[in-house]
């Protein structure tokens, strides 16, 4: 699992925020698209990227794409 493969899957989550706004350092809760639905469609594209299980509360504890991208691949 790559990083930046990971924050490319992430921006994929998005309709409306330009691809250039995703970085490793991106607080995701920032961008004006954030909402409860794009988290769900994380913790799905994760599923269906990496097979693994997301949960909210792992989604939570992440401020930036990277810090979530550790969580994911602490749980690989």
């Amino acid at each position: 699992m790559e990083l930046k493969e990971f924050v490319n899957h992430f921006a994929e989550q998005f309709d409306d925020t330009d691809i250039s706004q995703f970085t490793p350092e991106t607080k995701f809760r920032d961008l004006d698209e954030w909402s409860s639905i794009i988290g769900l469609s994380i913790i799905l594209m994760v599923d269906e990227e990496y097979g693994i299980t997301l949960k909210a509360s792992d989604i939570q504890a992440a401020t930036t794409i990277g810090e979530l991208f550790n969580i994911v691949s602490s749980k690989a």
